[in-house]
Formats: C-alpha cells, sequence, structure tokens
C-alpha cells in the first residue's frame, strides 16, 4: 500500500504547527516497510493524505475520490487573535474549511474540539479521531542539545531559562509571556516562533514594540528551523505556554519528551483534550506565581517532570500509526470493491 501524504507547507509555512505534524506523520509511516510513502509531487499512492487546505490540496486529491483523507489541524476558531479583523474573514473562513472538509472521505480530527467543529461545520465526511503523533527520541533532552541550544541563544549555562515557542501573534499569548517577563526580569526568557503568514498575522506592530522594550532578560529568538528545535527545547528549564486557543499542539509535548515542565493557560479545549492531569494557570498572576515556585521549590518542579511525563502516554506513536493504517485499509478495500462492482455490472 502507497501512501500520497501531502502538505503546502515546505513551500511556504515551515515555521508552523501543521509543518511539525506533516513531517512527523512521514516519519511515523516510514519506521516501519509495511507501507510505502509518497510526497508531493513524488508521485500518485493508493491513498491520499492531506494536511493543509489550499488549491494544492484540492489538485493533487482529484484523482483520488474515494481514498480522501485529511487532517483538520485548523478550525474556524483558529484564526481568533492569528489573523488582523479575523471577525470580517470568518463566514469566509467557515465556507472555506466546509468544502475543505467534505472534499474528504475521512476527516481525521486530532482533538474532541476539532471534531465538534468539523460536525458544526456541516461537512459531509466521516470523521475518525487521532491525535498528532509526538517522537520522543526526537526531541529527548542530551547534555550535548543543552549547550548547543544555549551557545546558540546566547545564554550563560546556570541560569534559569522560560521559553516560549509559537507564531508571533495574540492567540499564542506572546503579551502575556512578555508580561510575565517583564514581572520576573531575574529571570531569563526565550521566544522561539516567527510570522509564517507574514504581513497578514495579527498584532506585528504592537509586538515587535513590546520585544523592542522588553528587558535584557528577553530574547526574541525569531524563527527556529525544526531540525535545531530539539536545541532549543533543552537549552530552557520550563515551557510557559499561555495560548487562547489551540487543537492538538505539539510544543508542549514536545518540551515534556524534551524532560521539562509545562504550564499551560487553563482553556476549555484542554479539558476535553488531555487524559492525563497537566498544570494550568488561569492568569498571568498565576502563571507569574507558578513560574517563581518552579525556581524555588525543587519538590515543585520535580512534580512538574512528573506530570510532563505522564502526558506523553496519550500520544504513543505507535498507537497512532496503527490507527492510521487502519483506516488507509479501510478506505482501500471499500473503493476496490466499488470499483470491481462497477466492473461487473459494466460486462
Amino acid at each position: 500500500m502507497k501512501i500520497h501524504v501531502i502538505s503546502e507547507t515546505p513551500f511556504i509555512m515551515k515555521a508552523t504547527g501543521v509543518h511539525t505534524a506533516f513531517m512527523d506523520h512521514i516519519e511515523l509511516l516510514k519506521e516501519k516497510d509495511d507501507v510505502e510513502v509518497v510526497i508531493n509531487d513524488e508521485g500518485t499512492g493508493d491513498v491520499f493524505h492531506g494536511h493543509t487546505y489550499g488549491l494544492y490540496y484540492l489538485w493533487k486529491g482529484r484523482k483520488y475520490k474515494g481514498r480522501r483523507v485529511f487532517t483538520a489541524h485548523v478550525i474556524p476558531d483558529s484564526i481568533k487573535g492569528s489573523l488582523p479583523a479575523w471577525w470580517l474573514f470568518m463566514p469566509f473562513i467557515k465556507l472555506g474549511l466546509k468544502i475543505v472538509y467534505s472534499y474528504a472521505d475521512v476527516c481525521i480530527a486530532i482533538s474532541p474540539m476539532v471534531e465538534k467543529a468539523i460536525i458544526e461545520s456541516g461537512a459531509k465526511t466521516r470523521i475518525v479521531n487521532i491525535y498528532n503523533p509526538v517522537h520522543p527520541d526526537t526531541w529527548r533532552r542530551t547534555d550535548e542539545n543543552r549547550i548547543k541550544g544555549r551557545r546558540k541563544l546566547g545564554l550563560d549555562k546556570n541560569e534559569f531559562v522560560v521559553l516560549g515557542v509559537g507564531q508571533l501573534t495574540g492567540r499564542k499569548g506572546v503579551d502575556d509571556f512578555l508580561d510575565v517577563a517583564e514581572a520576573l526580569p531575574e529571570v531569563r526568557f526565550v521566544w522561539a516562533g516567527g510570522r509564517p503568514f507574514g504581513g497578514l498575522t495579527e498584532g506585528i506592530k504592537r509586538i515587535d514594540e513590546r520585544f523592542a522594550g522588553a528587558g535584557l532578560n528577553v530574547i526574541n529568538a525569531g524563527q527556529i528551523d525544526l531540525e535545531e528545535m530539539p536545541q532549543i527545547y533543552a537549552a530552557a528549564d520550563l515551557m510557559l505556554f499561555p495560548s487562547y486557543q489551540e487543537n492538538c499542539p505539539l510544543s508542549p509535548i514536545e518540551a515534556a519528551a524534551c524532560g521539562m515542565p509545562v504550564i499551560y493557560r487553563d482553556i476549555e479545549e484542554y479539558k476535553s483534550l488531555y487524559k492525563n492531569p497537566y498544570l494550568k494557570a488561569g492568569s498571568t498572576e498565576e502563571f507569574i506565581s507558578m513560574t517563581k515556585r518552579m525556581i524555588s521549590d525543587k519538590a515543585f518542579y520535580n512534580e512538574g517532570l512528573r506530570v510532563s511525563e505522564q502526558l506523553l502516554f496519550q500520544f504513543d506513536k505507535d498507537v497512532i500509526r496503527q490507527k492510521l493504517l487502519v483506516v488507509y485499509k479501510s478506505l482501500l478495500n471499500d473503493w476496490q470493491s466499488s470499483m470491481m462492482l462497477s466492473a461487473s455490472l459494466i460486462t
């Protein structure tokens, strides 16, 4: 069985979680020799699997009717705080995503919130719930990566480092991260992330001014290549993830796999997504107090490490791979049966 996996992210949006998920998907399928993988323009396959929702996805999938799979990384709420004047775009985004979801024979919902959004869109598609996979070995902390990461960021080897990862938008909570950094000038804060949508990104002027006026304890690392991110994670001691809207975010799980506590914003999405406990803060003040405690209270820090370790079990890559293969085989078998029936009717 040959799987044709496509995404526009290698051409235009590498600095996104969707691109990471696309690359993780390819790596996952290639781990064993029970399937072949075709990527973007390399050829054709037996089953089509798309990760992005542009014209490329519609064009590449045109010959795969009955065998199309789409992983829904984006829902209408994803544009809130990501695009300027997002409310003007919302009716068009909803219609566009409905078309994209309906184009697929199977939509993979990466979280309960995504499943709900697909249903509410009115899309005519079958929904299967499968999380984004995480490859622990990719992100596992090493002394070498920690040294390289700290050198890359210009950090002293002994200072406590708080990391933020994500696009430079209001939705990702960049302003809140900087508020925490301002309240703790004795602690080093690093934000890694760029603007894959360029001038269409929300809050460019505001966020740039915030970083320009930030204290010496703040580093804006900008966009980091995916291959270098293990070093960036390894350089840090704690991750803050103050995002206001997520579906199945990869960066906090990657940070957890690297062996550090992660403090999430307390939002509804995670209550339905995570099966195990997670650390959460409901306000900037709570982010500040929990960060202080992580630095001063070794027992609390160690509890954070234990929580991170428990979070990883839900995203076991082998379980996720098996679920994907079930979807592919089911679609291919149904399509082959329909082709045989059509042929018999003609003859």
